[in-house]
């Protein structure tokens, strides 16, 4: 299995309004590392997985939707709790429609989205495609 990571970093506001959480059920802000993996058991023609120009401009689309952003305001969160778990869910979801409308997408085995706090706390998600078989 080959897989390619790109990291993009985007900042947020929002609450968690929940006795669980603690002092982050008021607003606070959080600044994210996201690390996108993409997966594919076999490259394509030209030995990659994906064209890392092409995947870092798709995270950063993905990602401008959420950068600077109080997402307690967000529609896509609407009456949802924005865990780092459940963001970094909404980002692999979200970067897979988009990625998988190209040919090399269609390949991809899956991806993988984890969300940095810091350097000492993380979650991820991870999504498995039915990908496209290449003849050889």
């Amino acid at each position: 299995m080959f897989s390619l990571t790109v990291r993009r970093h985007f900042m947020i506001a929002h609450s968690l309004p929940r006795e669980a959480f603690g002092p982050a059920q008021g607003l606070h802000g959080a600044t994210f590392v996201a690390e996108v993996t993409f997966r594919r058991r076999s490259l394509n023609d030209d030995a990659i997985v994906l064209d890392i120009g092409a995947a870092g401009g798709l995270i950063e689309e993905v990602l401008a939707g959420l950068n600077y952003k109080n997402l307690d305001e967000h529609p896509d969160f609407a009456g949802k709790l924005t865990t780092t778990e459940a963001l970094a869910q909404y980002i692999a979801e979200t970067v897979a429609a988009k990625v998988r409308v190209g040919e090399d997408g269609r390949a991809l085995s899956g991806l993988d989205v984890t969300l940095r706090e810091n350097p000492d706390a993380w979650a991820s998600f991870a999504l498995d495609f039915d990908a496209e078989q290449r003849a050889e």
